[in-house]
């Protein structure tokens, strides 16, 4: 039998001493079978290929290579023996022990999933740091258009929704990019085209059903732009009920451009393959951010060159961490690791080869881990 540590290692050293995730998920609070385990691993709705398992990737030869310690195990031990491990531990404990080894301080998280992960709250408090939430706009018109009765009380009531949010978030979030696509009309609909979208989409729709409308969701962006907190948009890869052609970030041209006069900053999350366009757009836009979240768990042992290829045009202050973890404490562990890892490869070779001032490394990486985020949705220091 492996030799097992009492507690988990310590926590990693992030840039700066600490990490803001600023954007993120709850995690499962009780325990997974291997099968939900696994499916936690992928963006697809199907089973891994014949003889395998989705383990067999670079997010699951990650998730071998860093959590196996914090639990007591050998790195890349077997993928059965980390899961019998787990379930002998309980969800409590690994999640405490995961969680509390990232170095994250603060958890910006998007509320607006299953009800079965923890809180933003509760994942705060496993991890020891502190909890902000995102308000993901579809699935607040979606709650609001449950309890109205005509269009116009729908409108009503979701401009108050959206308002009273802004009072606790520190942002909003929309996954239009799902629901219909990035290749939108980027102007503010007009009344009578509102009015004709709402009263169509509520009588079409079921209880609970989903907003794919195009010109709501054009509100739903324009009317969060108007509070002028950041917004964070979906863009790149995710899974299958997204066309990835149409969620290229270079889509959002139009509309970055006419939502600039707001204020509201927008943050292009993952972008995968298109990550080079969303570093393009934040260095030509001074109100967009470009997030390497999710991006840099799945490329694994490739993480390095794709960060690179963020930081060859985006501007540093402008670049962003997050681990846009789901589900599982694993993808935090993973997530932080990949990225202080592929940051100090890159800084410290880009500083021996004379192109960075040494000096100025720290501060660098400390904008990308951390205080761009802080700055961006107002965090406490």
């Amino acid at each position: 039998m492996a030799n097992r540590t009492a507690t988990a290692p310590p926590a990693e050293q992030p840039p700066g001493g600490g990490l803001v995730d600023h954007h993120c998920h709850g995690v499962a609070r009780g325990p997974l079978s291997a099968s939900r385990f696994t499916a936690y691993l992928t963006e697809s709705d199907a089973p891994a290929a014949d003889g395998t398992t989705f383990f067999d990737s670079q997010l699951g030869f990650a998730v071998r290579r860093w959590c196996p310690p914090l639990l007591g195990l050998p790195a890349h031990c077997p993928p059965a023996g980390y899961l019998a491990r787990r379930a002998e531990l309980g969800a409590d404990e690994v999640n405490r022990r995961l969680l509390g080894a990232t170095g994250i301080t603060d958890y910006v998280v998007d509320t607006g999933l299953a009800d079965d992960l923890t809180t933003h709250h509760e994942l705060a408090r496993a991890g020891g740091g502190r909890a902000h939430e995102i308000v993901r706009l579809e699935t607040l018109a979606e709650h609001t258009a449950d309890k109205a009765g005509t269009g116009r009380e729908f409108l009503d009531c979701l401009q108050e929704a959206v308002h009273a949010a802004a009072r606790t978030a520190v942002g909003f979030k929309s996954v239009a990019a799902y629901r219909h696509g990035l290749d939108f009309d980027p102007a503010p609909p007009g009344p009578g085209e509102l009015r004709a979208a709402t009263d169509g989409w509520l009588a079409a729709r079921e209880p609970g059903g989903r907003l794919h409308d195009p010109v709501l969701l054009r509100h739903l962006l324009w009317t969060a732009a108007a509070t002028a907190l950041p917004l964070q948009i979906h863009t790149g890869f995710g899974d299958p009920d997204l066309s990835l052609h149409r969620s290229d970030p270079a889509l959002l041209t139009g509309f970055i451009k006419a939502v600039r006069p707001t204020g509201c900053p927008l943050v292009l999350l993952h972008a995968y393959p298109y990550h080079r366009n969303a570093a393009y757009l934040a260095q030509v836009f001074p109100h967009v951010y470009a997030d390497v979240g999710l991006t840099l768990s799945y490329t694994g042992a490739r993480a390095t060159a794709v960060l690179a290829e963020v930081l060859e045009l985006a501007p540093f202050g402008k670049v962003m961490f997050s681990t846009d973890a789901y589900g599982l404490p694993e993808l935090y562990v993973v997530g932080t690791r990949l990225f202080t890892r592929a940051l100090e490869r890159l800084t410290q070779t880009w500083a021996g080869e004379g192109a960075w001032p040494a000096a100025e490394v720290p501060r660098i990486t400390g904008l990308i881990g951390s205080e761009t985020a802080r700055r961006l949705y107002k965090l406490p220091g």
